[in-house]
């Protein structure tokens, strides 16, 4: 397997938010103070008017 570079898998961690419309923006900014990004926003599974948020940032 000449020329051929076998890398190391990069491993995420995900976390789960939930989003108050008022605060989104600070919400969000706070996590991604954090090293989190944002993957999706979702209505919630027992409230749709419920956001949330899933955010992953690579594993230290």
């Amino acid at each position: 397997m000449a020329g051929i570079t076998v890398g190391t898998m990069t491993k995420w961690e995900y976390a789960t938010v939930p989003l108050l419309v008022h605060a989104t923006k600070q919400i969000l900014d706070t996590w991604g103070e954090d090293g989190w990004e944002l993957v999706q926003v979702v209505p919630g599974p027992n409230n749709p008017e419920q956001l949330v948020a899933y955010l992953k940032r690579e594993k230290a």
